[in-house]
């Protein structure tokens, strides 16, 4: 497992693969290496135009705005077919308050109301993985279960941490589901390290991108790097809620592990009433 990389990738003929975000950073550089091995894939971008451009190999574009829950409802009406694995990968941090369309906070609104909305909507066609995109950053997070889009004291990064602690209690809850479901689709989440990608400059803040697109010519690794986690769960033979990430520099880069998460990520009592909450503010319930 600690030196896997991207070129260990088997033939994934006939395999039919949902990427959210794939026209930059991470989810490129993963749906180029996965339509490269011949897997079916499906890369749900908010911008098509932009993802013509960039996206140079075989792969069905379909528009997905995921702070928009009527363009996550339409394009799931898109997906008839069956999936093997969805990736929830698209997502912003360390932005300015925004408010997506239907009023949420836009980090927990794209990083995990809008993922959550698209894995309930999808779910009966998931015949293999739902994988989600979480980072290091969960831990700085906290569950702000009574006010989840911060209505009050708004911080950036705060409410990034949040978000990607929601990643991962969302994968928890649904693998518990799952399992008691008794189905054989497994939940997984993963996380890049620190890899350069656009994210690093979009903060709004003109001191705060300075200094990561310093870090990012210093310490990050390439996109393509950050997107072995990602691969690595598609392909791997991992339990239910495992958590991916890069085995060296502290979780900064390097060849994907199985890595630890926080005990705030392991609150299955905080799993469960987010799940409640978000079922509540999206209005889709999984079957």
């Amino acid at each position: 497992m600690t030196h896997w990389t991207a070129d260990q990738l088997p033939d994934l003929t006939g395999r039919r693969i949902i990427i959210t975000g794939a026209s930059s950073g991470i989810g490129l550089a993963a749906a180029r290496r996965l339509a490269l091995r011949g897997a079916h894939v499906i890369a749900a971008v908010r911008d098509l135009a932009k993802a013509r451009r960039v996206i140079d190999v075989a792969a069905d574009l379909r528009e997905l705005d995921l702070a928009d829950l009527d363009s996550v409802r339409a394009f799931a009406a898109t997906c008839t077919e069956p999936i093997d694995v969805l990736i929830n990968n698209a997502g912003v941090m360390g932005v300015p308050l925004q408010r997506t369309r239907d009023g949420f906070e836009l980090q927990i609104g794209t990083n995990h109301l809008g993922h959550f909305a698209l894995t309930g909507l999808l779910l009966d066609r998931v015949r293999d993985r739902v994988i989600t995109v979480a980072s290091g950053a969960h831990r700085i997070g906290t569950m702000r279960l009574d006010d989840l889009n911060w209505a009050r004291d708004y911080r950036p990064w705060p409410a990034y941490g949040q978000s990607k602690l929601a990643n991962l209690l969302f994968t928890r809850e649904l693998q518990r589901r799952l399992a008691a479901a008794g189905s054989a689709v497994r939940a997984i989440a993963v996380h890049p390290g620190y890899a350069a990608t656009a994210l690093q400059s979009k903060t709004q803040d003109r001191v705060q991108d300075t200094v990561m697109r310093l870090l990012n010519r210093l310490i990050a690794q390439s996109d393509e790097q950050g997107a072995w986690p990602t691969l690595y769960a598609v392909v791997a033979d991992l339990p239910g809620d495992s958590y991916v990430g890069p085995s060296s520099w502290g979780e900064l880069r390097g060849s994907p592990k199985l890595v630890g998460r926080s005990a705030a990520a392991c609150d299955d009592a905080s799993a469960q009433r987010l799940w409640e909450l978000s079922e509540h503010l999206t209005g889709v319930r999984f079957p």
